[in-house]
């Protein structure tokens, strides 16, 4: 500079050297007076918020930072009683706005507003103070609510909600599968899109001041990372039908029986266009093949026989194949009305296997396999089949049977029975009336009636029997 000014006094007219020194005067008695004001400005408006600072439209020119923090805590007060509510089907989670810390970010905003014009940057600082003097500085709103308090409110629902895919599996052996899983969709709770709801709807609160504030909780599906149909080539990709039955009050060795056949059915596969038979399926049914002696139907009596409870067995599977819409080939009805087969289904919806004479037969014509599952719940004494396969289209409508010829039971009959001790008596039947019932199935596929069958079946009166003790 000193060298600048040197050359300039040296070369340049002396009336133009008074006017240079004229007006570096005047720059830095200029910059000297700017510099007083600043400094001036800065300790008036000491520990106060800058003139022409405003926080969402309000002007806290001259305001503590304590005056605004005070300010946005007060607006938030009027939303503090509202509820907020989070909804996932039937269930629901409720905290209010003041729990969840929710409203005006009080200490970010007050913390902005007296910042404005105090950084390190003397020259940032001058022009923000000379921006804010002549069109004011202008912050936008922040808002906050507490990330910890909703989780902890959802943190029930989402554990319920939260579930992970199944992955398929599928392995075949011989004529049989041996493991089968079919593949699901998991859940998630897809927290941080809540989050943006719930940060996105704070201004509207503050604004109406409304009392209730109702989220759906957004669930993500997932989906797993081996599906069912990519792990088999014969169309093995869903639940086509389902059938039930109950087997409450069963004896110990029918119920071995009812697993035992139920097990022997459980993975087998239906080639298409093809007739499958129950009796086949199953095998022999005696105790060289390991069932056990419980009541069976024979000759007209109820008497103790290898494999009693294997028509539960068959019941069960034609409820499935009813449901399923495939046309049933062959079916018999129990020659009395047996009370396992109404408990949880009308009257007629029941199948007798007595092999080889009578069998259970259905055609597979659904054009791809059908996979027979059999799930055994001792527990709650239920037998299910479920069918998989492909679905086609096919909708199936079951009448409700249709009762006639009702006969009530003959009186018992009392047999006298050397075998046991005098004064013991033993039910070997069970009463059981007359009926006839009839009921309908109709399958629709494509606007198109392609099956419409009738099943009968004619039950005779049963007689109770038992047997009293000469011994």
């Amino acid at each position: 500079m000193a060298k600048l000014i040197h050359v300039f006094h040296h070369h340049v007219k002396p009336i133009s050297r008074m006017l240079f020194w004229f007006t570096l005067g005047g720059i830095l008695g200029l910059f000297f007076f700017a510099s007083f004001v600043f400094i001036f400005y800065q300790q008036v408006y000491h520990n106060r918020v800058y003139p022409g600072v405003m926080v969402n439209n309000i002007d806290f020119s001259g305001k503590t930072q304590a005056q605004v923090y005070a300010y946005f805590a007060n607006q938030n007060s009027h939303i503090a009683g509202a509820k907020i509510q989070v909804r996932y089907n039937d269930k629901i989670a409720t905290t209010s706005a003041q729990a969840l810390q929710m409203g005006y970010d009080a200490n970010l905003l007050s913390q902005q507003a007296i910042s404005i014009g105090r950084s390190t940057d003397l020259i940032s600082n001058a022009s923000l103070l000379f921006q804010s003097y002549i069109d004011n500085v202008r912050l936008p709103a922040s808002y906050t609510y507490n990330d910890a308090v909703l989780l902890s409110l959802i943190q029930p629902m989402v554990k319920q909600i939260n579930v992970s895919p199944i992955n398929a599996s599928f392995s075949f052996d011989g004529s049989r599968v041996k493991t089968f899983t079919l593949s699901q969709n998991g859940t998630r709770v897809n927290v941080n899109t809540l989050k943006q709801q719930i940060a996105m709807s704070i201004p509207s609160l503050l604004a109406s001041k409304q009392q209730l504030l109702t989220f759906t909780l957004p669930v993500d599906t997932v989906k797993p990372q081996i599906t069912t149909e990519s792990v088999n080539n014969y169309g093995i990709k869903e639940l086509v039908a389902s059938g039930t039955s109950l087997f409450a009050g069963s004896i110990p060795s029918r119920v071995f029986n009812v697993a035992l056949a139920a097990s022997r059915l459980n993975g087998t596969l239906v080639p298409p266009n093809t007739v499958f038979s129950f009796d086949q399926s199953v095998g022999d049914i005696s105790s060289l093949s390991g069932y056990k002696q419980a009541y069976v139907i024979a000759n007209g009596h109820t008497v103790l026989g290898d494999g009693g409870g294997v028509c539960q067995v068959s019941t069960t599977l034609f409820r499935a194949l009813l449901n399923a819409g495939v046309p049933i080939v062959e079916r018999h009805a129990h020659a009395y009305e047996v009370h396992y087969y109404t408990e949880d289904a009308p009257l007629g919806f029941d199948a007798s296997i007595y092999s080889p004479i009578d069998d259970l037969k259905f055609k597979n014509d659904t054009g791809h396999y059908l996979l027979i599952q059999s799930v055994m719940d001792s527990a709650n004494q239920r037998l299910t089949f479920n069918l998989y396969g492909t679905k086609d289209g096919r909708t199936v409508s079951l009448s409700q049977p249709v009762i006639s010829n009702q006969t009530p039971a003959p009186p018992p009959l009392y047999q006298p029975d050397p075998d046991l001790p005098k004064g013991t008596l033993q039910q070997t039947d069970f009463a059981a009336p007359g009926a006839t019932a009839v009921f309908t199935r109709t399958v629709t596929k494509n606007g198109k009636v392609i099956i419409a069958d009738t099943f009968t079946s004619v039950y005779r009166p049963w007689q109770a029997v038992y047997l009293q003790g000469t011994k």
